[in-house]
């Protein structure tokens, strides 16, 4: 039923348990499922108080962290790294947490877990519940944090390339603005979440924990912050950009109106040189084409000085 199972003792060793209780004789059980498990409702509701039962299989989460009794609720979000799906659509993992007992869900693959996962088959588990967030809330963040950074330089790229007012706007700015609103979404109320997790005063997380906890709840913080200010730059490009549009848009449509204004008088000419009505001037005569030409050109003159004057050009 769980996808892993371990018995994590005090130097980070690990073993399989062959029992099915809850916990263990080792330091603590580490238990991890995936919510689509059909066994896993009944199983939580059998061994868990239906709060801390009912946190681990809600379909949908938000970050949160509260204390249980002795224990502690906890939500985290990280980057969704699987293949094929977006970062941004950050992936979810419920905890419930005790002195000798730590449960975690996923619905999909969170590699942080994953990592952690690998390293306790090789025996080198977190050798305590409160070392063993400590692990995860560090990976979860570093993640953000990368991701962050990728999205500040793909900002750095898009301000340069506003330098040349030709420049189209990158087709995958709206993208990034509606990835980054995505993430501050989760990231603030996960920045929340550690705060308090780093403020509890249990036992089951010492001091030693609590500093490196700070520490993480202050990156998130920042990541936050850095998001706020990505979102503001991002307007700041697209606006810039549409301004950019709007401009040349009226330089064109000024350019139109010169030429017909320009062009109006003439064509105006040439409509009533154009009717096919007896006693039109110039018939007969072999100059008349060529000197109603000369006229139309030394108008089109006359209409640019014209239009010069008035500073309309």
């Amino acid at each position: 039923m769980p996808i892993c199972v371990f018995d994590v003792r005090a130097d980070g060793s690990t073993s399989v348990p062959t029992d099915t209780k809850l916990t263990g004789d080792a330091v603590y059980r580490w238990w991890h499922f995936d919510l689509t498990d059909p066994m896993l409702e009944p199983w939580v509701r059998e061994h868990l108080h239906e709060i801390p039962a009912g946190s681990l299989v809600q379909k949908q989460t938000r970050p949160r962290c509260d204390r249980f009794e002795s224990g502690l609720i906890l939500n985290l979000r990280g980057i969704n790294l699987n293949d094929g799906e977006d970062a941004d659509e950050m992936v979810s993992v419920r905890m419930y947490v005790e002195s000798d007992l730590l449960i975690t869900v996923r619905r999909k693959k969170v590699f942080a877990i994953d990592a952690i996962r690998r390293a306790a088959e090789d025996n080198n588990a977190p050798p305590s519940p409160a070392e063993y967030l400590e692990e995860l809330v560090a990976r979860l963040t570093h993640r953000v944090e990368e991701h962050v950074t990728t999205i500040d330089e793909m900002a750095d790229f898009f301000e340069d390339d506003l330098e040349d007012k030709e420049t189209p706007m990158p087709h995958e700015l709206p993208e990034i603005r509606r990835s980054v609103i995505r993430l501050r979404r989760y990231l603030e109320p996960q920045r929340a979440a550690l705060t308090k997790l780093a403020s509890l005063d249990i036992p089951l997380i010492p001091e030693d924990s609590q500093l490196e906890l700070r520490e993480q709840a202050n990156s998130a913080m920042i990541a936050v912050e850095e998001l706020d200010e990505l979102r503001d730059r991002l307007v700041s490009v697209q606006e810039e950009h549409d301004a950019n549009v709007a401009q040349r848009q009226a330089r064109h449509g000024y350019v139109l109106s010169v030429a017909a204004a320009i062009f109006l008088p003439l064509s105006f000419i040439t409509g009533l040189f154009g009717v096919n009505v007896g006693g039109m001037p110039g018939v007969d005569h072999p100059w008349a084409f060529a000197l109603l030409c000369l006229g139309m050109l030394v108008l089109a003159v006359l209409m640019f000085l014209v239009l010069k004057l008035v500073r309309w050009i």
